[in-house]
């Protein structure tokens, strides 16, 4: 069985979607943008503001269901610069504990909000 997250130290999904979800050991985030806590507007104007912020929804996401980031498996960035790559890693590489989880990295026209990175995870329990 599935069951959705509902972190209250985290913003609201945005959209139709859950927060996360849990499937057995598995755990996996929906896409997280930078935002703060309405749901609706970005945090930072950087690329690095922005991969911090994200990180720290899915922290709190994870931490209701008694993960941490240790726990990530699995990655997935979309960043709206391609350019932005290394400042993101280097945020990235300072947030995920070693071993750092497999990731893939995905450059998209836009994001909502106007968002310069979202990403999204799957962490095993």
């Amino acid at each position: 069985m599935k069951y959705a997250i509902n972190a209250a130290q985290a913003p609201d999904a945005y959209g139709s979607c859950s927060q996360g979800t849990t499937a057995g050991r598995f755990v996996y985030t929906s896409g997280q943008l930078p935002v703060g806590p309405d749901g609706k507007t970005i945090v930072g104007a950087s690329v690095a503001t922005q991969t911090s912020r994200v990180i720290d929804i899915i922290e709190a996401i994870l931490a209701e269901v008694g993960c941490s980031l240790s726990d990530v498996a699995q990655t997935t960035v979309y960043l709206a610069r391609i350019e932005d790559f290394e400042t993101m890693d280097e945020v990235f590489a300072q947030r995920f504990p070693q071993p750092a989880p497999s990731r893939s990295v995905v450059a998209v026209s836009a994001l909502p909000l106007g968002a310069l990175v979202e990403m999204d995870c799957v962490a095993c329990r």
